[in-house]
């Protein structure tokens, strides 16, 4: 299943995208798109039933926004150098074990909702990533395999990054990675049953028209059960946590000088295969 929460920021209702492309309205069903709805496997159930028989309406009236797919996140973790390209672009040893860092939950904004370049900023960064969403808690985990039983789905993120806030202002990555709008998440939430391999995705991004990152998850250091096993080793996932998984080769930080880094009023489309696509423009904060 394809679900997403459409309306204006804060009055999203849950919604599904069916086969023919139409909204289906899901309110008469759930209440939001959350970790409550995921860790539910009757509530799916439901919707899967109601949406095969065509029994959820239409949503009628002009396309609305698409907003986060998911409410109420409880924590983002995010996986850093964790492409063997971007690893090599950036000059990096690939790391022995996964690099962890977090987005908090208030940086989440709908895949096309404008970003904002940050007050001083120099060095905007993009990134495309594949998210994954718990639906089950986990706790140390102890296979790849357990981690993918306990993904309820995936969606395309962009990791936006402030490099020197992240990298030449002392301490660890967290300010450059949290500034207002720096996590576009959506437009859908794709069910696990929907990608059979997540290590067969492939991930791009364009700046202006001009593509910046053609990569595939088939690159990832660190695969997504793995992952899941690994972060369940340190911390608790529970149903509605997001992982971002890293980024392919492509960044700015990436590219010859003067390194194009993103300004105001520049636009940024991205895509995962099977999960959607996304397009900001960027204003000044």
């Amino acid at each position: 299943m394809k679900l997403l929460r459409v309306g204006t920021p804060g009055q999203e209702r849950p919604a599904l995208l069916d086969a023919d492309g139409a909204l289906r309205d899901l309110t008469g069903l759930v209440a939001d798109i959350d970790g409550t709805l995921l860790a539910d496997a009757e509530a799916l159930g439901r919707i899967r039933a109601a949406a095969d028989v065509g029994a959820l309406p239409v949503l009628d009236g002009a396309a609305p926004r698409i907003g986060p797919p998911l409410a109420r996140i409880g924590k983002i973790v995010c996986i850093g150098l964790n492409y063997h390209d971007h690893a090599r672009e950036t000059g990096a040893e690939p790391p022995a074990e996964p690099v962890i860092f977090f987005k908090t939950p208030d940086t989440v904004v709908g895949p096309d909702d404008t970003v904002l370049i940050p007050r001083g900023s120099v060095k905007t960064d993009w990134e495309v990533e594949l998210a994954v969403v718990v639906g089950r808690t986990a706790r140390y985990l102890e296979s790849a395999e357990a981690g993918l039983a306990h993904v309820a789905g995936y969606a395309v993120a962009h990791d936006v990054s402030e490099r020197e806030f992240q990298i030449e202002r002392g301490g660890t990555w967290d300010k450059g990675k949290n500034c207002e709008t720096f996590n576009p998440l959506g437009p859908w939430l794709v069910t696990a049953d929907e990608v059979p391999d997540p290590q067969a995705l492939s991930l791009r991004l364009w700046v202006n028209g001009e593509l910046k990152q053609d990569g595939t998850t088939a690159e990832q250091i660190f695969p997504v059960g793995e992952v899941v096993r690994y972060v369940s080793q340190f911390m608790t996932l529970y149903p509605g946590d997001v992982i971002n998984t890293g980024t392919p080769a492509g960044v700015a930080m990436g590219r010859p000088e003067p390194k194009p880094y993103l300004r105001a009023g520049d636009v940024v489309e991205l895509e995962v295969t099977g999960l959607g696509r996304q397009r900001q423009v960027l204003a000044r904060a």
